[in-house]
């Protein structure tokens, strides 16, 4: 990702203009090459042709002025929406062509405002299409500005062939990993909707090869609309969003962890036909303010064919426990993530005060506490040269409470003798493993951990500091499994299951040692508890039950 635009000096030859340099933060880049001029007089001749007498070239950056003014010589007119004023500056074309009746010059921030204004303008003119002429440059320096006016400009699409012609979807499942797609396939099986499952692989293919790869899978497959989760097996540049958009196929992304730090990554994240699927519901109203179309709400769920009770629950098993907790530690990865972020000096002395501030704070997003509550500190935040870098900021805050939250809650339970799983970590968080505790390393999640929970009596649950209102997997997990799980408060429970006769449900690290007690206490007690939460599960938290509100979103949005 770009750093900002610090400053941009012309390089001419013979008094013309033929390149402009740009001085970014971090780097340095040229604004046209070597073939700079010639390059934009072959494009205006494309652009010329395109456009005939009924659409209004939209320049998405005015680049060297070269194509722009070619446009206007050959009497077409044309709308330039260019907000880098340092790089009009150097090249002087915004000053040349001011006063033309025919050149609207836009920079407003807000892209529904230049959209509208664009129209308004193509009407006036007689053109009632607009064509595109975007600018890879600028698309790099703010992509997501660019992006989103190119898609809101955009025709609409219309698909090759009907779509939801069936009554179950052909499902296409896109990822770089196996994460999640095995749940979402086996639904897909278990529902009868066809399903094909494509894996690009975590390391990036070539441009030819990646869209040669889907192609042919929707070609050959022919699917209702693609389904990534996490926007895994997305390229970041999104050559994929606009394969999608000219094929007329949707695409739903279906969001585990925060989208609000994965989807800057993608530039652009979204088009008009994205929907995207959140399993945390204080993140609808945001996403849809910054633009993305369709947002929905969609929690996570079980396996239930994995995750089930034990057939027989042996007595002697070397997993059994009183009370246990399912868990990273988080040293390490706060410590990495940490690193990979290599913050200004005060702003990494003053990691801990933050992580103290966000804990308590109501914001759900490290940036959104600093503005509110240490501007002093934003600043340094917002002056780390990368997205990845800032994000890998906010990750460590956040798993930097994490780290103290469990490893506060947990260390309640001492007196109890949990059993830990999880890694080596928590041996530098507690004291005395082997004796007040013991560890048993990481359990692989399909094939062990539904097997262990129901070897413990109690389940405690503490979630993760990046769902200040959501519920984690294991609300789902354990109870599916016909075992018993304490899990801490959280907003969005409620909606799922009703606390006290479904769900055992804590507010503080006090009042998870007095249930503990109390619970370990009461057999039949936890037994109606996770009867309860077992029945809630199967009825309306499973994978299968998930994918028909996901095909219902998807039908409707975009079913004849």
């Amino acid at each position: 990702m770009a750093g900002p635009l610090v400053d941009a000096v012309a390089v001419t030859e013979a008094g013309r203009v033929v390149d402009v340099r740009l001085v970014l933060a971090d780097k340095t880049w040229s604004l046209a090459g070597r073939r700079g001029p010639a390059t934009e007089e072959a494009l205006a001749e494309t652009v010329i042709d395109r456009c005939g007498t009924t659409a209004l070239p939209v320049f998405l950056g005015a680049g060297l002025g070269v194509a722009v003014s070619a446009c206007r010589a050959a009497g077409v007119p044309v709308a330039v929406v260019d907000r880098e004023a340092p790089i009009a500056a150097a090249t002087g074309v915004r000053a040349a062509l001011a006063g033309d009746p025919d050149v609207l010059w836009l920079d407003a921030p807000e892209v529904a405002d230049v959209a509208e204004a664009v129209r308004a303008f193509a009407a006036s003119r007689g053109r009632p299409g607009v064509h595109i002429v975007p600018h890879a440059v600028y698309r790099r320096l703010d992509p997501d500005y660019y992006a989103r006016l190119a898609a809101e400009l955009a025709p609409p699409c219309v698909p090759s062939r009907p779509l939801f012609r069936e009554v179950l979807p052909r499902v296409l499942c896109l990822t770089s990993k196996l994460f999640l797609v095995g749940e979402v396939t086996r639904a897909c099986e278990r529902l009868g909707a066809p399903c094909r499952y494509l894996e690009t692989g975590e390391t990036p293919l070539a441009r030819d090869a990646y869209v040669s790869l889907v192609r042919e899978a929707l070609d050959d497959f022919a699917p209702d609309f693609v389904l990534t989760i996490n926007h895994l097996g997305l390229d970041r540049e999104g050559v994929l969003l606009e394969l999608l958009e000219r094929a007329g196929i949707p695409l739903a992304s279906w969001f585990v962890d925060s989208p609000e730090l994965i989807l800057p990554l993608y530039r652009p994240a979204v088009s008009r036909s994205t929907v995207l699927f959140t399993w945390d519901a204080d993140t609808v109203a945001p996403l849809r303010a910054r633009g993305c179309p369709h947002v929905h709400y969609l929690p996570l769920a079980t396996d239930e064919t994995r995750f089930r009770p034990l057939s027989v629950v042996p007595e002697d098993h070397p997993w059994r426990a009183r009370v246990s907790f399912v868990g990273n530690s988080m040293v390490s990865k706060t410590a990495t993530r940490l690193a990979l972020a290599d913050p200004p000096s005060r702003l990494a002395e003053a990691f801990a005060a933050v992580a103290d501030g966000f804990a308590a704070a109501p914001e759900r997003l490290v940036a959104d506490y600093l503005a509110a509550f240490r501007s002093e500190l934003f600043a340094e935040y917002r002056s780390i040269p990368t997205v990845e870098r800032r994000l890998a900021f906010e990750t460590a805050v956040i798993w930097e409470c994490t780290r103290r939250d469990r490893a506060a809650r947990i260390a309640g339970l001492l007196p109890f003798g949990p059993t830990i799983v999880g890694d080596t970590g928590w041996l530098s968080v507690l004291p005395e493993e082997g004796r007040l505790w013991r560890r048993v390393p990481e359990l692989a999640y399909y094939d062990e951990l539904p097997r262990f929970y129901p070897l413990s009596a109690v389940n405690a649950n503490v979630t993760s500091s990046q769902m200040k209102g959501a519920v984690n997997q294991r609300v789902f997990d354990v109870p599916a499994c016909g075992a018993f799980v304490l899990t801490d408060a959280r907003r969005q429970l409620e909606d799922l299951f009703e606390p006290g006769r479904e769900m055992a449900v804590y507010e503080t690290a006090e009042e998870l040692v007095a249930l503990t007690g109390r619970y370990l206490a009461d057999a039949p007690a936890r037994q109606a508890l996770a009867a309860a939460g077992r029945r809630r599960v199967l009825a309306e938290h499973t994978y299968p039950r998930r994918l028909e509100t996901l095909f219902a979103v998807m039908r409707q949005t975009f079913g004849a």
